[in-house]
């Protein structure tokens, strides 16, 4: 009896997650994930299911390793207002770190995602949700410590910088410019009197 092939998974995770960040989840075909990821298609189902099962695993390992992470790491390393601030300076260095200009994927698949899939809607809904969270909470814990003015809403605040950020990365996708980038932010901190980005590191 033949033995079962062996291939690693996190390797063909990361090739599907390249492959989905390249084309989107619309336009990527379950042909080109195989191709991709060195698998046959009986191999791919077997291992990771369909293909928007796929997609969600991989999603979800990219979110670890930049958008929660960015979020723990602003949070544990600046006190809030700073924290915010932080953030959309990684957010601007990682847009125009990526010489493809692909976006981010959670980002992407908010714009990808099709009415006729209402449960991949409600995952990125949720995950987008959890970053407008991030701002309400260190916008109040701004406020808290006396570094933000108490009279800003802590919701409005939060949908405003959410929106910028899903503008912020939409926009690098075709105008990758970094003074354009950091115009964006700079009002938006500005308005609120919370602190500059940090400088680009060398």
């Amino acid at each position: 009896m033949a033995r079962p092939r062996q291939f690693d998974a996190a390797a063909a995770l990361a090739a599907a997650q390249n492959t989905f960040l390249d084309k989107g989840y619309q336009a990527t075909s379950t042909r080109e994930l195989t191709q991709a990821m060195g698998l046959t298609q009986p191999s791919l189902y077997n291992a990771f299911g369909d293909k928007r099962s796929l997609f969600l695993l991989a999603l979800d390992d990219y979110l670890n390793k930049s958008l929660r992470a960015r979020i723990a790491r602003a949070e544990a390393n600046h006190p809030p207002a700073q924290a915010i601030a932080a953030f959309f300076g990684e957010s601007v260095e990682r847009a125009l770190a990526d010489p493809q200009h692909r976006g981010c994927m959670l980002i992407n698949a908010s714009l990808d995602a099709s009415s006729d899939d209402p449960a991949l809607r409600e995952v990125v809904a949720e995950e987008l949700d959890d970053l407008r969270a991030f701002f309400e909470r260190s916008v109040r814990a701004a406020q808290a410590a006396g570094t933000l003015d108490a009279g800003f809403v802590p919701e409005d605040v939060a949908a405003n910088l959410l929106a910028v950020q899903v503008g912020l990365r939409v926009l690098s996708r075709v105008m990758p410019e970094r003074a354009l980038l950091e115009a964006m932010v700079r009002q938006a901190l500005s308005m609120l009197n919370l602190p500059s980005m940090p400088p680009p590191s060398c």
